[in-house]
């Protein structure tokens, strides 16, 4: 593939004499990352399972509770938006958790298998609140002050999170142009994003530029996202913002990153595969009009997997330890489906499906 590729390189040149170095430099980028891709996974399709399918409503952002066998998700219909606690078998709803608070939705994780965290305004204040899942006393954690996103609780009031600040004139310019925020959870329009530790007294370190961090289940090390020009990639530092290295490159956009149960492989939201959404062909501005898919890569940048394959947004990956990734996507849902989940009409939205993880993870 590589003796192709500078083949086409001098054709390109001698045809093209205006081209320019960089542009030269991102086509063989890309065509390099290719082989490189097609040489992982060469399948067409995948054996995604459906999981929710409410009347009207939409399920996004799932989060596996530690014990494996509840999902938080985030579910809307209308103008209203909740949080509600489903099983991970089946996907029936167990209880409502929260409402109508933009902040919950886009901040409440598992502290244990009993009790969640949220970020809040209640009581005057910014401040990380606790409480348990089916119900009871809702207890302040910690204090906050400014723009803060996806806290994550180290223990003995330490608190990993992202602190948004205002962007120069230039990035929010950039920013109008860029996607939604329904399923772009790694920008705020006309804001800069840092990871910061935050001491029990107060103290802030700032760690690294980025958003969407994840703790892996040692405790030890964060996976985020960080952006380089117009793309995103994976990153991985120690929780006190040591040892940083990158774990995915190229011109493409590498997001929303989770750990699986071992600490062995991290699932994320991509748009490498380079393929028109043509369910939404109009949506995806900021990506040319591509489709996002769930892709796989190992703690050590290596065994790149591509796990789903649709023309829709797959998003906001979750590995249970059953051996499956969950995840939120706007395919389409086929009538068989519909039956079993005993829902009339035309279905439309996002909802939660699930897929398989390969042998040599599960």
């Amino acid at each position: 593939m590589m003796r192709r590729v500078l083949w086409l390189t001098v054709a390109v040149l001698a045809f093209i004499p205006a081209l320019q170095a960089q542009d030269l430099m991102d086509w063989l980028q890309d065509a390099a990352s290719s082989s490189a891709e097609s040489t992982v996974d060469s399948t067409s399709t995948d054996s995604a399972g459906l999981l929710t399918l409410e009347p009207g409503e939409s399920e996004m952002y799932p989060r596996i509770s530690p014990d494996g066998k509840h999902l938080l998700v985030v579910s809307g219909k209308g103008r209203k938006q909740v949080v509600t606690q489903r099983l991970i078998e089946n996907g029936d709803p167990v209880n409502l958790v929260s409402e109508n608070d933009p902040l919950v939705l886009d901040s409440i994780a598992w502290f244990g298998n009993d009790t969640v965290t949220f970020l809040s305004y209640r009581a005057d204040s910014l401040g990380l609140w606790e409480k348990p899942v089916n119900g009871g006393v809702i207890r302040r954690y910690k204090r906050l002050d400014g723009e803060i996103r996806s806290p994550i609780v180290l223990g003995e009031g330490n608190v990993i999170a992202v602190r948004l600040r205002l962007a120069p004139k230039r990035a929010m310019a950039a920013a109008h142009k860029r996607m939604g925020v329904d399923f772009n959870n790694w920008q705020v329009r006309g804001k800069q994003s840092n990871l910061v530790r935050i001491s029990e007294n107060g103290a802030e370190q700032e760690l690294a530029s980025g958003t969407n961090p994840a703790l892996s289940p040692d405790g030890k090390r964060l996976v985020f996202t960080m952006q380089e020009d117009r793309y995103w990639h994976l990153f991985m530092m120690n929780v006190d913002g040591t040892g940083l290295i990158q774990l995915t490159e190229g011109h493409h956009i590498d997001v929303q990153p989770t750990w699986s149960p071992d600490g062995k492989w991290i699932a994320f939201t991509s748009n490498r595969a380079k393929q028109r959404a043509l369910n939404h062909p109009d949506k995806d501005r900021q990506s040319g009009r591509v489709n996002w898919d769930i892709w796989l890569i190992d703690h050590d940048g290596r065994g790149l997997t591509r796990l789903t394959r649709d023309n829709a947004r797959d998003g906001a990956p979750a590995i249970a330890g059953n051996g499956r990734v969950y995840f939120h996507s706007d395919r389409k849902v086929g009538k068989e489906n519909s039956r079993l989940h005993q829902v009339r009409g035309w279905v439309k939205g996002f909802h939660i499906w699930s897929v398989e993880l390969p042998a040599k993870v599960s």
